[in-house]
């Protein structure tokens, strides 16, 4: 665990070649955590340090972000976590690897410390844009009219359904933010539900995880991620690091738009296009896997 100035505690967790190439892992949410460790396979033990956290209120981190932590967790707070883990690990540069939420996160650290990333691979690429958040949000709501509906029947005219639904899951009465989980998860499961590899169910199995990922989630949007500018403008000043942004064609929460706005403005960088996978499929994974291993030899 690795103790921050503000009293919280961040889960890290380092496998593969203690001597190998440094490599970082980000996963997704909001709020995703890292999970049972699966990250790992996509690395070559031999050849990487594979390093990973839980991101600050989520996962084997505490406080909890629903735990009275919510306001203290920020992208800037993000970036400086990984900041002080790099320098506890004693880590000059490190390769960096995210998975939807985890790519917006891992440029944001990149602009802010250049210096510091040897390498960029980015799958199911978001960048936190406005443009983003109101399409999973708003938009696709076409897509899924039924379940749209019942995400959006008790919100305000006027208001953005991100808006009302962060403001939900800060409601004193815990009745009202476990309705507003339930009813977020409801619409997480269904706008992944185009994607071959989908699975029906609730996205979060028990009610106190759905309602961290939903408060996460929501607080991180209604904010435009913590961004003060989209990412996608200064794309140029990655010019000195080589990425790989791989996506699924049939990503519906995440269109093929933003991966390929994001690879026009970034010299260096490479797209792959996975026509049959939507938000992180098989043959996305495989893809990862060799971008990481192509940067270790």
């Amino acid at each position: 665990m690795l103790g921050r100035p503000d009293g919280a505690r961040l889960y890290w967790e380092t496998s593969g070649n203690p001597t190998g190439r440094p490599a970082l892992y980000l996963h997704g949410g909001p709020g995703g955590g890292l999970g049972r460790g699966g990250y790992r396979r996509r690395f070559d033990p031999d050849r990487h340090l594979i390093v990973g956290l839980d991101q600050r209120g989520c996962g084997r981190s505490i406080p909890w972000a629903i735990d009275g932590a919510l306001d203290a967790n920020t992208t800037p707070a993000l970036i400086d976590d990984l900041e002080a883990l790099r320098e506890h690990l004693a880590i000059d540069a490190w390769l960096i690897h995210g998975v939807s939420w985890g790519c917006t996160l891992a440029l944001a650290y990149a602009l802010a410390h250049p210096g510091r990333v040897t390498a960029l691979v980015l799958t199911a690429v978001t960048t936190g844009g406005r443009d983003e958040i109101d399409w999973i949000t708003e938009s696709v709501g076409a897509v899924f009219p039924e379940a749209w509906h019942r995400l959006a029947a008790s919100v305000p005219p006027g208001t953005r359904v991100i808006d009302h639904y962060a403001r939900l899951l800060r409601d004193p009465d815990a009745a009202v933010r476990r309705d507003a989980a339930d009813a977020w998860d409801d619409w997480e499961s269904t706008h992944i539900s185009l994607d071959p590899a989908w699975q029906p169910g609730p996205r979060h199995s028990s009610a106190r995880e759905r309602e961290n990922f939903a408060a996460l989630v929501t607080h991180y949007w209604a904010h435009d991620c913590f961004l003060a500018e989209p990412l996608i403008d200064r794309a140029g000043e990655l010019a000195q690091i080589p990425g790989v942004l791989i996506h699924g064609r049939r990503d519906i929460s995440g269109p093929a738009i933003t991966p390929w706005r994001l690879h026009r403005a970034w010299p260096g960088s490479r797209l792959e296009i996975i026509e049959d996978e939507g938000h992180g499929g098989n043959r996305e994974m495989e893809l990862t896997t060799r971008a990481i291993d192509a940067f270790a030899h």
